[in-house]
């Protein structure tokens, strides 16, 4: 079964952070490079990271240096460590593979970040 889902976000106020989780069928996962894309209200989706298998990582450059993704290969996951958090990142949050698949994506998480 193909299944994607995103958890950890919430409110958040800025300067602040969390972390997010994706949790993969092994399908999607395994050998395959994954991301995590948003959508702000409004706005159509974007990339905000991605990691290759062999963890080469490639970040947009509103989120470089602030937010970090991992991923552990063993337990099909996918993390985003998402610091000095800006309202301007308020968004849902998705993960998928890179380049995403139409039908990947999940519900998201929600990330709010109060100014």
């Amino acid at each position: 079964q193909v299944q994607l889902v995103e958890s950890g976000g919430g409110l958040v106020q800025a300067g602040g952070s969390l972390i997010l989780s994706c949790a993969a069928s092994r399908s999607i996962f395994s050998r395959n490079a994954m991301g995590w894309y948003r959508q702000a209200p409004g706005k159509q989706r974007e990339l905000v990271a991605t990691m290759t298998s062999g963890g080469r990582t490639n970040y947009a450059d509103s989120v470089k240096g602030r937010f970090t993704i991992s991923r552990d290969n063993s337990k099909n996951m996918v993390y985003l460590q998402m610091n000095s958090l800006k309202p301007e990142d308020t968004a849902v949050y998705y993960c998928n593979q890179d380049p995403p698949r139409p039908g990947y994506w999940g519900q998201g998480t929600q990330v709010t970040v109060s100014s």
